[in-house]
Formats: C-alpha cells, structure tokens, sequence
C-alpha cells in the first residue's frame, strides 16, 4: 500500500474517534500516541484545552526510561506510570482516546495497565 494512502487513512481513523470523544475537568481524555520508538499520555481537558497530567517514555521521572521502547512490556509498564501521575492530580475517570491505533496490542496492553492502576474508563 502506498505510504501517502496509508497516512490518509490513519488520519480518517483519528478524526471518526476525535468525533465521538471529548474530555472534561472530571472526565478528561486520556490521549495515547505510539511513534516509531516512544509512547506518550496526556490527559487533556478539552474546554479549557489543557493538558492535566502526562506520562512519556522519554521523561525524565520514568524510571529505566533507557530500557523503554514503544513494544507491549513498556507500554504495561508506562500505563500504570499514567495512571499514578492521574491519580495524583485527582483524576479517576477518563475517555480513552485510541488515535488512530487499533486497540488491540500495545494500545490494550496500555490501557488494561491503567485500569489495574485505579483508572475507570
């Protein structure tokens, strides 16, 4: 598949999920952003348009963060990490955000993390 028409169709994928979803002060979204090497969270208010908490593998509080890549072992690891940083700002529930990622490997892996960490989605 041409590269151009596979980028295309991961950002149709993104905009019918963003469409459906929107995060408040209580029930923020919790985004999630895989690149080529790293995994990012935010937790984002999106009437204000701020982002609460966040949790990367390139932050500098994550522990063995020279160890972490963007595979399943460190997106358990990071969403339990996520998960600590939103209940320490009061966060219990969220809206979780997939992008434009099927939910199913790394992102499931992630997100079944987070709920064992005490986040309800």
């Amino acid at each position: 598949m041409q590269t151009q028409k596979k980028q295309r169709l991961a950002q149709l994928r993104h905009w019918r999920v963003r469409h459906k979803i929107s995060g408040t002060h209580d029930r923020p979204r919790m985004s999630v952003m895989f690149s080529n090497e790293h995994i990012y969270v935010q937790f984002i208010d999106d009437i204000k348009r701020v982002t609460l908490a966040s949790a990367t593998t390139t932050s500098k509080s994550t522990p063995d963060r020279e160890k972490l890549a963007a595979n399943v072992s460190s997106a358990k690891i990071l969403g339990a990490l996520a998960a600590k940083a939103a209940l320490d700002k009061g966060i219990k529930q969220v809206v979780f955000d997939r992008g434009s990622a099927r939910f199913m490997g790394k992102v499931k892996a992630l997100a079944d993390a987070a709920r064992e960490a005490g986040l309800q989605f």
